[in-house]
């Protein structure tokens, strides 16, 4: 796992030791790495750009050395590129060449999409190159000064808004899926709805029976992990050494991957995937990432996106450590308001028919996303042809 985050101080775990860690007293051996190796995806659309002008700039010892001394905020704002000035002609000439790749690859993605644009229902909306440039500096082929600030402040700003992103996908995921659940129900019988209806409730009272889901990161969450996952004696949970079994690259900072991963246990408890008819895989994600900001909220002082060690031990000395007031899942939130549904549910519809020529009669096409409503990167995915693949799944086993 890596830190490609702290360059920006945003992105989180890809590249690894971009940052010196902290000096920290000798790791214990730490708990098993699920990783399968690969690089965390960001989820911006310059994602692969991002990463290799990190991994070519974290050759440089002396850009290394100056970033290492650099606060968060100096990183965030985009200062830390004028130092780009002071590396080899080396790095320079293969960040020229990277820049010139992915000018090439842009050009190409718009051409493809005003090529879409112009051949489907829309030709006067076409996308903006702009926009699709928006992370690079300058139009010229070398990679200068200001193509590494745009690229970092434009990376900190999309990633600050990937939560919010994921919380719109999420909400239209739930629409689509209710709005779907109305639409199966008004093509049945009254006998038909009836007996659905039973078997609603039923799924849905059996998804509430559970154990109690403790509040992420309270003291009695962190020390179930400590027993049940870890393994260690329950009677002699010790911060530190849970901090440094958790720290699974060594660095010294949680990043997001290595805090949800606290979580699975609780998650566990409310989601089985192998009962997809009751237990929706798609909100346990989402359960997850709120999870992530909930102690986020609490321990990222510094708002780096990142848990340092001393964060953690300063926050397991507070009185919020010991409080434990449970946790309400997405199931039992309100997520999408009545006006909200209605507004989604004529667009939806408006969008079905466009799609729905050709079909024959009682056919439903299948759903189409409103583009809208739709992130041009970051954040959670909704996949659209799930739910109704999921529905199906329950009429067969009915």
């Amino acid at each position: 796992m890596a830190h490609i985050l702290l360059l920006s101080a945003i992105l989180l775990a890809t590249i690894p030791g971009f940052i010196a860690p902290p000096v920290v007293e000798k790791q214990p051996k730490p708990v098993e790495d699920t990783n399968t190796g690969e690089d965390t995806d960001t989820g911006l659309e310059y994602d692969r750009y991002l990463k290799e002008v990190v991994s070519i700039l974290e050759e440089d010892e002396g850009f290394r050395k100056k970033l290492e001394e650099s606060n968060i905020t100096y990183i965030k704002s985009g200062e830390i590129a004028q130092h780009l000035e002071m590396v080899s002609h080396r790095i320079r000439t293969r960040l020229d060449e990277l820049k010139r790749r992915e000018l090439t690859r842009l050009k190409e993605l718009m051409h493809a999409k005003m090529q879409a644009a112009k051949a489907g229902d829309s030709p006067d909306h076409l996308p903006d190159f702009r926009q699709m440039v928006k992370h690079i500096g300058h139009h010229g082929e070398q990679f200068e000064v200001k193509d590494l600030e745009k690229l970092i402040v434009q990376a900190t700003n999309d990633l600050e808004e990937a939560d919010k992103k994921r919380r719109e996908n999420f909400k239209e995921y739930e629409m689509e899926k209710e709005h779907l659940r109305r639409e199966k129900l008004k093509r049945m019988t009254e006998e038909e709805r009836k007996k659905e209806e039973e078997h609603e409730k039923e799924l849905e009272q059996k998804h509430k029976e559970h154990p109690k889901v403790h509040e992420p990161g309270s003291k009695d969450q962190l020390e179930e992990v400590w027993e049940k996952t870890d393994h260690m004696d329950p009677d002699d949970f010790d911060p530190k050494t849970f901090f440094k079994m958790h720290d699974l690259d060594g660095d010294g900072f949680w990043d997001e991957e290595e805090t949800e991963a606290l979580f699975q246990k609780e998650l566990d408890k409310v989601y089985d995937p192998e009962n997809p008819e009751e237990d929706d895989m798609v909100e346990r994600e989402e359960d997850m990432a709120r999870m992530r900001e909930h102690l986020d909220n609490d321990v990222d002082t510094d708002k780096d996106r990142l848990i340092s060690f001393d964060e953690f031990i300063k926050y397991t000395k507070s009185d919020d450590f010991d409080k434990d007031d449970g946790w309400l899942g997405v199931d039992e939130e309100e997520n999408y308001t009545d006006e909200e549904l209605e507004e989604f549910e004529r667009k939806y519809e408006e969008e079905m028919r466009k799609a729905g020529e050709g079909h024959q009669p009682g056919e439903i096409p299948p759903p189409v996303p409103v583009d809208h409503l739709q992130p041009e990167q970051g954040g959670q995915q909704v996949d659209h042809m799930q739910i109704q693949q999921q529905q199906q799944q329950q009429q067969q086993q009915q």
